[in-house]
């Protein structure tokens, strides 16, 4: 038996400590929030997307940064081992759309309460409102933890599940970094993951609230190709967000420092231009005597109308009757390739995620030890990996923290 502890009680941390508890070490859980897993809390809009459901190259295959690395932790602790683990203790499990797994409850309070339930049973000792300020490193090793009160902890093994730098609210405030750094650790460039975007278009704060569904999404850098995405997107007063969006903002962001991109958004992509013309040609039938701006109702959504008028050029008081084929041209046009120019990311009090992190050829990516710090172990968010939405990121904070915890 080993004295092992766990410096965060997020998702990774408490993966972590019920793996080493299951161990049968004596396992302390450091939280400096007044509870456990509070960023948990906020996931899925409240709902706690736990996992995804997906086969495991799915999975493999919505990791951004560094996918090879979680190899052996993918798979020595699969989403249906975590799917096992929370059902084992009592929460009922349901899968949606896009294979994303939630709580039957829809609550995320009831995923804390399974995964405190499980730490309980695995002996693990759970310290709230305990801060930690440093590292204690002894003989070459790390050895322990020094609390900001000053008392001194010591340990065997110390797993450093900080979190990164996203919703700084919730705790996440960048000390697992500056504790690695102390190890000797690389700490990556630190950006926003999963963000909205910013827009400079005058039109866009009138579009604020406004949700696109089954839309296709596509990211252009003049001619080239960044991203292409079908799903559901939000307009806000500043931008666009939503679910297809802000697995964007992942892969583009760092290109998005050196100036503007394009998003392309198909308001009809189950139509190509032909058949959409011949939509709008029926539409118009139906309205002939109407002026323009009366005959869109069917197409649109009612806040999009003004600016698909305005865009499209058409005098929206001009009679559908005669409206040209080269305006409705325009019109399909518009509709095929309704454009937002994107100028920036919101910062991390929006970010879902961190992008960067300790660099993971310092970490040992079969045991989540440092190669730099024997002692030393490293989960979840303070790692340099992230992956799109979709129950993606917290598997690999479930992941890293079991391989970290079962390991020592």
């Amino acid at each position: 038996m080993r004295n092992v502890i766990v410096v965060g009680g997020g998702a990774a941390g408490m993966a972590a400590a019920y793996a080493a508890g299951k161990n049968k070490h004596r396992v302390t859980l450091l939280e400096k929030n007044e509870k456990l897993g509070k960023k948990l809390y906020i996931t899925g809009k409240g709902r706690c997307n736990i996992t995804n459901a997906g086969d495991m190259e799915d999975l493999f295959a919505h990791v951004v940064t560094n996918s090879k690395f979680l190899y052996s932790a993918f798979y020595g602790f699969t989403n249906q081992d975590m799917m096992e683990l929370l059902e084992k203790y009592g929460l009922r499990l349901k899968v949606e759309r896009g294979s994303r797994v939630f709580p039957e409850s829809d609550k995320s309070s009831d995923v804390i309460k399974t995964l405190s339930a499980a730490l309980k049973d695995a002996g693990v000792t759970v310290r709230l409102q305990t801060e930690v300020k440093d590292l204690i490193i002894r003989d070459g090793r790390c050895a322990g933890v020094l609390l900001l009160n000053g008392e001194k902890l010591d340990a065997d093994a110390v797993i450093l599940a900080a979190g990164g730098l996203s919703y700084p609210a919730t705790g996440s405030t960048g000390d697992g970094y500056r504790m690695a750094k102390v190890a000797g650790h690389e700490v990556t460039d630190l950006h926003p993951g999963l963000v909205p975007f910013i827009s400079s278009e005058s039109w866009i704060g009138e579009l604020q609230g406004l949700s696109l569904k089954n839309v296709t999404v596509t990211i252009w850098d003049g001619k080239k190709k960044l991203y292409q995405e079908m799903g559901e997107m939000l307009f806000t007063h500043f931008g666009v967000s939503g679910p297809a969006i802000l697995s964007a903002s992942s892969l583009v962001g760092k290109r998005l420092k050196k100036g503007p991109l394009m998003l392309g958004i198909d308001l009809k992509p189950a139509l190509n231009h032909q058949q959409l013309d011949e939509r709008i040609l029926r539409d118009f039938e139906a309205s002939k005597n109407r002026q323009f701006k009366n005959a869109l109702d069917k197409l649109y959504p009612a806040r999009l109308i003004p600016v698909m008028i305005r865009r499209s050029g058409i005098p929206e008081d001009k009679k559908v009757n005669e409206i040209t084929r080269e305006e409705r041209g325009r019109l399909g046009a518009l509709t095929k390739n309704f454009t937002v120019e994107l100028t920036g990311l919101r910062g991390f009090n929006e970010a879902i995620i961190t992008q960067g992190g300790v660099r993971v050829k310092e970490i040992n990516p079969s045991t989540m030890e440092s190669r730099l710090l024997p002692g030393l172990y490293m989960a979840g968010e303070m790692l340099d990996l992230d992956a799109y939405t979709g129950g993606y990121n917290l598997q690999i904070a479930w992941s890293t923290g079991w391989t970290a915890g079962s390991s020592i």
